[in-house]
């Protein structure tokens, strides 16, 4: 009998988690998608205003494939970036403390869409070695409802997950809060003690493909509450 039981349970749970990690994952690519769009849309609207500035500072876009895609704002690139999988959100997260996760913890379950931010020369020179920063990420539940984490500068744009949907509205202003952060990150002179030494290696390297390792905050603490 308990034997009898135990697999009852084990495939309700198959049967339960599979089709709600399913949702999930659904919901998230179609916001994706959206975010594309906005992307997208956005690129040749801020272009539109841009025609009498210099043609390398116009946006670009790039399609990167299903999971990913970015967009060039003068010398800084942003990644957009599809997870595959379904997460929970763990127990000290602070979800777990509103009542529409609470009520029901089905809401906790997320996919997770994260914007990166590089240098441009990093991707133009093949710098494979140079850093790059997760600016924020955004999470979308079973019904479409979100939250972003994000640096301080970001201002955590939505922490409630019952009170915010997921539109293309919403996800313009995630896209330029993320840009207007990523264009006021400057990047930083290094240390001196971290570039002090260099190998024979490194300057033939630097010579034939300019790739010191760079980063905004290369040789500095990066914390998720930067100022």
């Amino acid at each position: 009998m308990n034997i009898l039981n135990t697999k009852t349970a084990i495939l309700n749970t198959i049967r339960e988690k599979a089709t709600l990690k399913q949702q999930v994952y659904q919901n998230t690519k179609e916001i994706f998608e959206d975010l594309r769009d906005v992307l997208e849309g956005l690129v040749l609207e801020y272009n539109a205003e841009l025609q009498d500035a210099d043609e390398k500072v116009l946006l670009e876009y790039e399609d990167r494939g299903e999971f990913e895609f970015q967009i060039k704002v003068a010398s800084d690139i942003l990644v957009f970036s599809l997870h595959t999988n379904v997460f929970q959100f763990n127990r000290d997260h602070n979800v777990w403390e509103q009542n529409y996760v609470r009520t029901n913890p089905d809401n906790a379950y997320s996919g997770i869409i994260n914007i990166y931010n590089f240098l441009y020369d990093s991707f133009k020179y093949a710098r494979y070695d140079d850093l790059g920063y997760l600016v924020a990420r955004i999470f979308i539940n079973r019904e479409k409802h979100y939250i972003v984490e994000g640096k301080r500068q970001m201002g955590l744009l939505q922490t409630d997950l019952s009170a915010s949907m997921a539109t293309k509205e919403s996800l313009r202003r995630i896209v330029e809060t993320a840009i207007n952060y990523s264009l006021n990150f400057d990047l930083l002179v290094p240390p001196y003690d971290n570039v002090k030494i260099m190998s024979v290696a490194q300057i033939f390297e630097k010579m034939q493909n300019a790739r010191i390792q760079t980063g905004k905050r290369l040789g500095f603490q990066f914390k998720s509450d930067d100022v």
